[in-house]
């Protein structure tokens, strides 16, 4: 194969990839709506998420508020496929995992050194331009908490 041809193919084959990403409704930045959302007392809150391809794979970026009001930040880069891949960031969660349940729908799990602390399903709008994220777990201190957050696509 001649270099030049080899060369336009990756490049094909990375604009697909791209183009893939794009054509998720997950993508892109997601504002929190507090006015819609509901929090167990305490709960840590996500203010804005961010999703967008990282070669292969996709990056969330959270920037938050923990329950006693101090700014968060944490990342996770990986697929949505169900695997667990590590979050950085967290002092309460190593890992996190995400997959695909249709074109609307994503359901995963936060760890802690291998033991589930939460449970998440994500239903974005038909219209795109909402999301409602469902999350029960377990807090640091070991008490129940359950939220519904609805962001709003920025």
């Amino acid at each position: 194969m001649k270099p030049r041809t080899a060369v336009l193919t990756v490049a094909a084959c990375l604009a697909g990839l791209t183009l893939c990403f794009a054509e998720s409704p997950m993508m892109g930045t997601w504002k929190l709506n507090e006015a819609k959302s509901t929090f167990s007392p305490g709960a840590s809150k996500s203010i804005t998420v961010v999703y967008e391809a990282a070669g292969d794979s996709v990056k969330c970026t959270i920037n938050g508020v923990n329950g006693e009001g101090k700014p968060t930040h944490n990342e996770w880069t990986g697929k949505f496929d169900g695997k667990d891949f590590p979050v950085t960031g967290d002092p309460n969660v190593t890992s996190r995992s995400l997959k695909k349940i249709d074109e609307h729908t994503w359901e995963g799990h936060s760890k802690k050194d291998g033991k589930v602390t939460s449970t998440v399903r994500i239903v974005i709008a038909a219209d795109g331009k909402s999301r409602t994220v469902t999350l029960t777990g377990t807090d640091a201190q070991g008490k129940k908490t359950h939220s519904t957050a609805v962001y709003d696509k920025q």
